[in-house]
C-alpha cells in the first residue's frame, strides 16, 4: 500500500477535543467511513491510530449473534431431551440466584445487578 500523508486538524467534538481527517482521506479509503478504533502515543510528536473498519465490527456482531444462536439451541436440545424434561424457573430460584449474585458487579461501570 502507498503512503499518502493527510493533515489532520484540531476541532472541538461536543465537549471533547478530536482531530479532523480531510475528506480525501475518506475518499481514498471509504473502509474507513464511521470506523471506531483506537490511539496509542508513541512519544511526544507521534501517535499511532488504529481504524477498525465497519466491515469488521458487523462481523463480530454476527459472529456473537451465531454463537449465541448456537448456545441457546445446544440449551433447547438438553432441556427437551432430559430424562425429567424441562424445568420451570421458580420464585425460589430467583431468591436463591439474586442472594449469590449479590453485590457482584458486571460491567465497567461498577453498577451491581439489579441497580
Amino acid at each position: 500500500m502507498a503512503v499518502s500523508p493527510y493533515r489532520v486538524t484540531p476541532t472541538r467534538i461536543g465537549n471533547s477535543s478530536g482531530l479532523r481527517l480531510p475528506a480525501a482521506f475518506y475518499r481514498d479509503h471509504p473502509q474507513f467511513a464511521g470506523a471506531a478504533g483506537q490511539v496509542e502515543v508513541l512519544d511526544d510528536s507521534t501517535l499511532l491510530l488504529r481504524l477498525e473498519p465497519e466491515e469488521q465490527q458487523q462481523g463480530e456482531v454476527e459472529e456473537d449473534t451465531l454463537m449465541l444462536g448456537l448456545f441457546l439451541d445446544f440449551l433447547s436440545r438438553q432441556a427437551l431431551t432430559a430424562d425429567q424434561g424441562p424445568v420451570l424457573y421458580t420464585e425460589a430460584m430467583a431468591a436463591d440466584d439474586d442472594e449469590l449474585l449479590a453485590g457482584v458487579t458486571v460491567d465497567a461501570a461498577g453498577e451491581p445487578l439489579g441497580a
